[in-house]
């Protein structure tokens, strides 16, 4: 089964449907009701829960665990998607918004890896896969506090593949470009679609679903031999 973070909507939504076609039962964590992404997953013929959970907060990530733990016993993929992205510049940055933006991309992915890491070393079989960014490769401006939480997400997936390699767990990452949802169509980003599509090879907005294909693979037995990578999916705009 899988645990996706920020499934409610967006990315973590279509994540969610694309691994219960893969056979996965799912289950969601994140603040907002999942209503909408539990209906997906059960017209896929797969079990599905969903519970409120703060992925910054150790209890509340620890008490999302005991859950899905009773309901399934074991997780075999963990996908860290919740993520927070506001535009703001370093010199208008309060050091509150710099811990908010760290600890929901970043130490998130601490509380729900050690909460599911060591079933999966237990059982010779696992998937650590976490959402970084294409931001990380460019350094784009207004972002500082978000592009140092993504470089930390490969760091952290680049030691840890060091350590679990041996116990039949890889740890990969995805880094996707600049992505239309809800949220992003909303916010200051909504700006930046077209220029940023210009820049790329393949020159349209990118999609929730165009970062399926990698999530599939990586969380598949094809990937057992790939760990401590990046996937960039990101339309040709990092050419690395």
């Amino acid at each position: 089964m899988a645990v996706i973070t920020g499934g409610a909507s967006g990315i973590g939504q279509a994540f969610a449907q694309r691994l219960a076609q893969d056979g996965f039962d799912i289950a969601i964590a994140d603040l907002n009701p999942a209503s909408e992404t539990e209906e997906l997953v059960e017209k896929e013929q797969q079990q599905v829960l969903s519970r409120p959970c703060d992925v910054s907060s150790p209890e509340s990530v620890q008490t999302f665990a005991e859950a899905v733990l009773a309901r399934f016993g074991k997780v075999d993929v963990l996908v860290n998607n919740a993520g927070i992205y506001p535009a703001t510049s370093f010199l208008e940055m309060e050091w509150e918004e710099w811990q908010r933006v760290l600890n929901i991309n970043l130490n998130s992915i601490f509380h729900f890896t050690k909460a599911f890491l060591p079933g999966m070393v237990a059982s010779g079989w696992g998937r650590v896969i976490s959402v970084s960014s294409t931001t990380f490769h460019s350094g784009l401006g207004l972002n500082t506090h978000y592009t140092a939480s993504k470089g930390g997400v490969i760091g952290f997936s680049r030691s840890l593949a060091a350590e679990v390699g041996v116990n039949g767990v890889t740890v990969n990452t995805i880094a996707p470009g600049l992505v239309r949802t809800a949220t992003t169509a909303g916010g200051p980003q909504s700006e930046w679609f077209d220029a940023l599509a210009q820049q790329q090879a393949i020159k349209r907005t990118q999609e929730p679903s165009d970062l399926l294909g990698a999530l599939s693979f990586l969380a598949s037995d094809g990937a057992a031999f790939m760990t401590g990578q990046t996937l960039v999916v990101d339309g040709g705009w990092v050419r690395s």
